[in-house]
């Protein structure tokens, strides 16, 4: 049975492990502490905590101010309010003089929580990747939360870290090495390349797997970090299979999938699919069923690689 563990509950967790390890570490919120479970940082260290109300632009100055003068700031809030409500003050008072605030996107994508369209990010990562001096990290699963809290403090610059609501396949372990801007081989295999950015790793294996079963060799490539990619890791993936999908829970353009095609345009011309919400809003619903009808499935990935895979063959016959 595959294990479950919700992004949010590592994300509070870890930082309240960090919190214990570094003084330095506070918490900014914007009214949603028990959402994106910021709550637990606010219990143990109350006199770290600063809670804004719903004021995101404001969450943004203040944290910002803190990290001028010597602390590093967590902020959180929905990532459809953090990344778009606050995007100015994002832009002038944190990336452009590269203060080091960690701004944290809860429920990002369309799993949302029944939440309403209003609530689901799926251009998040396409703002933030367009700011100079921002980095964006997409963490897999709850393990690599865990781990991306640590690396994202130390980081020196400005964040931003998109986690989602609901419990997701684990598909790390706890002696997985995380480090910011590195790609990592989830599976090794030859016909195939998938690429992907935060929870699709797991739907990108569970469609490795059905594609096995058709003889079908998929080789898995998780970009934790869209922003610096790892730009060496995706020549070198596409090099090793002339073929590539994009596996994202965002719109297919400004993305990963975006990401990608910039470095393979440049550095290693590769047949491509783009594998994401198809640049339109959403609409609230089970998660399964906006899964499926937005193209986010397992077997939408597999498709995208089985129809690679059999127009180079179509290709190549004599």
């Amino acid at each position: 049975m595959v294990e479950m563990m919700a992004m949010r509950d590592a994300y509070g967790q870890a930082l309240v492990d960090l919190g214990r390890q570094n003084e330095r570490v506070v918490a900014v919120d914007a009214d949603l502490a028990s959402s994106s479970k910021m709550s637990m940082f606010a219990e143990a260290f109350p006199e770290r905590f600063f809670q804004m109300g719903i004021a995101e632009q404001n969450m943004t100055g203040v944290a910002a101010g803190l990290a001028a003068t010597g602390f590093i700031p967590f902020t959180n809030s929905f990532a459809c309010f953090a990344t778009c409500r606050a995007t100015d003050q994002i832009r002038v008072s944190i990336a452009q003089p590269q203060l080091p605030v960690v701004i944290g996107g809860a429920y990002s994508g369309l799993l949302a929580g029944k939440t309403g369209k209003s609530h689901q990010a799926i251009e998040d990562m396409a703002v933030m990747r367009a700011l100079p001096n921002m980095t964006v990290v997409a963490p897999g699963d709850g393990v690599e939360m865990r781990k991306a809290v640590f690396a994202v403090a130390d980081y020196g610059g400005p964040v931003y870290l998109r986690m989602t609501r609901d419990p997701s396949p684990v598909v790390f372990d706890d002696a997985y090495e995380f480090k910011i801007g590195r790609a990592v081989v989830v599976r090794e295999g030859r016909d195939v390349t998938v690429i992907t950015t935060g929870i699709m790793v797991g739907r990108a294996a569970e469609a490795a797997g059905l594609l096995a079963a058709e003889g079908i060799s998929v080789h898995l490539l998780h970009a934790h970090t869209v922003k610096p990619l790892d730009v060496a890791a995706v020549v070198a993936a596409a090099e090793k299979t002339g073929l590539v999908v994009t596996a994202e829970e965002h719109n297919i353009i400004g993305g990963l999938a975006g990401a990608v095609a910039e470095v393979l345009g440049e550095q290693r011309p590769t047949p491509m699919r783009r594998v994401g919400v198809a640049d339109v809003y959403s609409e609230s619903a089970p998660n399964d069923d906006l899964l499926q009808k937005y193209g986010l499935t397992a077997g939408h990935i597999a498709q995208a690689a089985r129809s690679l895979v059999e127009r180079r063959a179509a290709h190549t016959q004599p």
